[in-house]
């Protein structure tokens, strides 16, 4: 009997920061953002609410037409899977990392966007297509090893 396994990620949450895209020797697009969520609990001692935010670092392959929309603040639904990868540090010390390999990303409104927290519903706005839908080609790749990581076009999943 086979076993069966689920790698699924959905996190909303808010961005930590604007979004960067880069694009493979190949122009391949990879766009990257963390975004923060948060939960509160009443303290059982003590009586006060406390908080603990957590950062989850994000990677949306072919996405280049969402960048200018993921900026800081904005509230977003994200839906991926986990990748987790190794690298060695400058001090050449095997460094561990766990990423969100985004297959979706809407832009939900909220902190700094249009929309959202003060009316109760969210203005429910699609920036990213899902991964089976066709991408534009960019028409100016630009090449940044050191954001990508000397990932080549053999390295996307898909």
């Amino acid at each position: 009997m086979a076993s069966r396994s689920v790698n699924k990620v959905i996190l909303v949450g808010h961005l930590g920061k604007d979004a960067e895209t880069k694009f493979t020797p190949g122009g391949t697009s990879v766009t990257k953002f963390s975004v923060a969520t948060s939960r509160r609990w009443k303290d059982q001692q003590s009586g006060e609410w406390k908080e603990e935010t957590d950062w989850s670092n994000v990677t949306l392959w072919r996405g280049e037409n969402v960048s200018p929309y993921l900026t800081k603040g904005k509230q977003v639904y994200v839906e991926g899977r986990l990748h987790t990868r190794s690298y060695e540090d400058k001090d050449n010390k095997k460094v561990w990392a766990t990423d969100v390999v985004a297959e979706e990303v809407i832009l939900l409104g909220g902190r700094g966007g249009e929309g959202g927290e003060s009316g109760g519903g969210y203005s429910q706005q699609p920036v990213s297509m899902p991964r089976s839908a066709p991408r534009p080609q960019s028409s100016t790749p630009q090449q940044d090893d050191a954001f990508t990581g000397g990932i080549t076009d053999d390295d996307v999943p898909f």
